[in-house]
């Protein structure tokens, strides 16, 4: 999926109209522009943002639980401690955006596409990745227990201290990913695709995982 390199690369963008004003529950967010906002402690759950830009915006405390985010362009943006809880989100872009201590579990994923983002803390326990992407991105701490992945690659990022714990991968395609690291879940990587390189830095915690003690005579 190409990615949207600036504003006037969206097909909608000829139609946008700037936002002011909070966030509201089960708002409807129609081709907007949100620019240079902050929303601190705002509730918007179930909240629509369809064919929208949002642009270097600060989201702190927010609550945005049940939210759908369709063909939705974000940049520059921050999000802490923001409830993204079971949201819906579709043919969307995130380029160089932070996200820390924010909870995702259960949330749905489908051809959405991380460029450049740092992920900190993010809880995606039980959520459903399709068709997600993670280039050039820094994931610490992210928790994906329980979570579906589903064709997500990581071309250029480094994963730190990842969790995979009762994770289903299938077609999870890590052959890209400059560094893995998982705080569990090893057994989790059935159905990924990795690397011979990354078999390689892989196959001590392996051995570990199955009971196998290597030793040189």
């Amino acid at each position: 999926m190409t990615v949207p390199e600036e504003i006037a690369d969206l097909s909608y963008a000829n139609f946008l109209r700037p936002h002011e004003g909070p966030l509201t529950a089960e708002g409807d967010y129609d081709t907007l522009h949100f620019d240079r906002l902050t929303f601190e402690g705002d509730s918007a759950g179930g909240a629509r943002f369809l064919e929208s830009a949002v642009t270097d915006c600060v989201f702190a405390d927010a609550r945005l639980r049940r939210a759908r985010f369709n063909n939705v362009w974000i940049t520059g943006t921050r999000f802490t401690g923001v409830s993204l809880a079971e949201t819906d989100w579709l043919d969307s872009w995130l380029t160089g955006c932070s996200l820390a201590g924010v909870e995702s579990f259960g949330a749905v994923l489908r051809r959405v596409v991380f460029r450049r983002c740092k992920l900190d803390s993010v809880n995606l326990r039980s959520a459903a990745l399709h068709e997600v992407a993670f280039e050039d991105c820094v994931l610490r701490d992210v928790d994906f227990g329980e979570a579906r992945l589903d064709r997500v690659t990581f071309p250029g990022s480094t994963l730190e201290r990842a969790r995979l714990g009762r994770a289903t991968l299938e077609k999870a395609d890590l052959r890209g990913a400059l560094a893995i690291d998982l705080a569990d879940g090893y057994e989790s990587l059935r159905g990924a695709i990795v690397g011979s390189v990354q078999l390689l830095d892989l196959a001590p915690a392996l051995a570990r995982m199955l009971g196998i003690t290597v030793k040189d005579r």
